[in-house]
C-alpha cells in the first residue's frame, strides 16, 4: 500500500475550538498527510467560534461541556450518533486514528473493530495525573485502569518522547509504541525574535532576568509549584522578575499568588515568538505533558530551561547542558530545589547564555516533516500487518 491509498479517520476531543499543543500537532499532521496525497477526515466537537480554522474536513460529533469546575471551555466528546456513523460509512476509511480516550474515542474504537480496521492511538497527555489537581488523587488508579483497557484494544500507540514510552510500557498500556515527536516553527521561535522594546513596554529593564511561564493557566500545569518556587527566590533575595505568557481559568489565582508578576496574556504566532524570546529563563514545573511543546519552543528561542524531570522534559532537556532538571516531589521540596537551580542563572549571565545556546542548537533537530512522516510510516505498517 502507498500513502495515497490511505483513508484516515482522525478522532479528536479538541481539534480547533481551543488552541493547545495537542491540536496544533494534529492539525500539522493532517496538513502533512493531505499534502502526501492521502485522504483524511476529522471527527471532533465543533463550536460556533473556534480559536482557529481547522485543517481538512471537520465533522461534528455529539458533545457536552466538560463537567469539571473552571473547564467549561472544553467539550467532552460523546458516543457517535447516526449522522457521524453515516458520514464514516460514506467516507470509507481504512485507518482509524484516535487522539483522546473519551466517549467518542471508545465509540470509534468499537466501530473500527466491527469493520476490522487498524487503529492507531496517539497519547498527548497524562490523563491519569489530572485527578490530583482536583483533590481526587484516589481516582488515579481507576483512571489508569480505564486507559489501559482502551489502549490495549488499539493496534499500536504513538507518544511524543522516549520517557513517555517508557512510562506507558511500565503501566502496561501497550507493547507496540513508537515515537511521534513534536517539531518547532523556526520562523516564529528563534533567538533573533528577542525584542528589547517589547521588554521595556512590559516593565522589564534590559538587565532584568525574566523567568517565564508559558502555557494555559490551569492548575494541572503546576501553577502552585511555580508560585512556591518564586516565593523561595524572593525570600533568598535572588534578583529576577516573573513573566507569564498565557491565559486560562486559573489566571486570577495565579495573579494573587504572584504579586508583581507581569502577565502578558494569550499570544500566538509572531507575537508569541517575540514574547518568549524576550524572556531569559524558562521554568516549566508541569508533570502532565507527554512532550512539552512549550519547552521545545523556549529552547528554540535560546532560553535555558528549568523543568520537572518528568515525562516530556526529561527527553528534551539535558541536565547541566541545556538547563536543569528538578526532581518532581512535594511542593516544598520542589520549590527549594528549583530555587537552587534558578539562582545561578540569575547571577551568572555566562552560564545562562551558554545553556540557552546549547538548547537552541538541540532544537534544530526537530523538523515537522520528518516527525510527521513517522506517523505515516506507522499507518502503512499497521495496514501491512492487517493485510498479513
Amino acid at each position: 500500500m502507498d500513502v495515497t491509498d490511505l483513508r484516515i479517520a482522525l478522532f479528536s476531543g479538541n481539534y480547533n475550538y481551543t488552541r493547545d499543543g495537542c491540536n496544533q500537532a494534529l492539525n500539522r499532521l493532517a496538513d502533512y498527510v493531505l499534502q502526501q496525497g492521502a485522504a483524511l477526515r476529522v471527527y471532533s466537537p465543533v463550536v460556533a467560534k473556534p480559536d482557529f480554522e481547522p485543517v481538512g474536513d471537520l465533522i461534528d460529533v455529539p458533545n457536552m461541556r466538560m463537567p469539571v469546575k473552571n473547564r467549561g471551555e472544553y467539550r467532552l466528546g460523546l458516543p457517535l450518533d447516526a449522522n457521524a456513523r453515516a458520514d464514516l460509512e460514506a467516507f470509507r476509511p481504512n485507518t482509524i486514528h484516535l487522539s483522546a480516550p473519551d466517549f467518542t474515542g471508545h465509540s470509534a474504537l468499537g466501530w473500527a473493530e466491527k469493520h476490522d480496521l487498524p487503529v492507531l492511538a496517539s497519547v498527548h497527555t497524562r490523563f491519569e495525573t489530572y485527578p490530583r489537581y482536583y483533590n481526587m488523587s484516589f481516582l488515579e488508579p481507576v483512571v489508569e485502569t480505564l486507559l489501559r483497557r482502551f489502549y490495549q484494544r488499539c493496534d499500536a500507540l504513538v507518544a511524543p518522547s522516549q520517557s513517555q514510552i517508557d512510562e506507558l510500557k511500565a503501566q502496561r498500556m501497550h507493547d507496540d509504541i513508537s515515537i511521534w515527536s513534536r517539531g518547532v516553527d523556526r520562523t516564529i521561535f528563534d533567538p533573533s525574535k528577542r525584542d528589547l522594546e517589547w521588554r521595556r513596554a512590559h516593565g522589564l529593564a534590559d538587565d532584568d532576568v525574566a523567568i517565564v511561564f508559558l502555557g494555559r493557566l490551569v492548575m494541572e500545569k503546576g501553577l502552585d509549584v511555580f508560585a512556591e518556587a518564586i516565593v523561595q527566590l524572593r525570600k533568598q533575595q535572588v534578583p529576577h522578575k516573573v513573566l507569564v505568557i498565557g491565559d486560562g481559568p486559573a489566571r486570577g489565582w495565579f495573579e494573587k499568588a504572584l504579586p508583581g508578576g507581569i502577565f502578558a496574556g494569550f499570544k500566538t504566532g509572531a507575537d508569541l515568538g517575540h514574547a518568549l524570546a524576550s524572556g531569559d529563563v524558562f521554568f516549566n514545573p508541569s508533570t502532565t505533558e507527554t512532550f512539552g511543546n512549550v519547552t521545545l519552543e523556549a529552547m528554540a528561542c535560546g532560553l535555558p530551561v528549568v523543568a520537572a524531570g518528568a515525562t516530556g522534559a526529561a527527553s528534551l532537556v539535558t541536565n547541566g547542558t541545556t538547563g536543569r532538571l528538578v526532581p518532581a516531589a512535594k511542593p516544598d521540596a520542589f520549590a527549594r530545589a528549583c530555587a537552587e537551580a534558578l539562582a545561578p542563572y540569575c547571577t551568572d549571565d555566562a552560564l545562562r547564555l551558554r545553556h540557552g545556546a546549547n538548547g537552541e542548537m538541540a532544537a534544530r533537530a526537530y523538523s515537522w516533516d520528518t516527525i510527521n512522516q513517522a506517523v505515516v510510516d506507522t499507518y502503512l505498517r499497521l495496514q501491512a500487518q492487517r493485510g498479513r
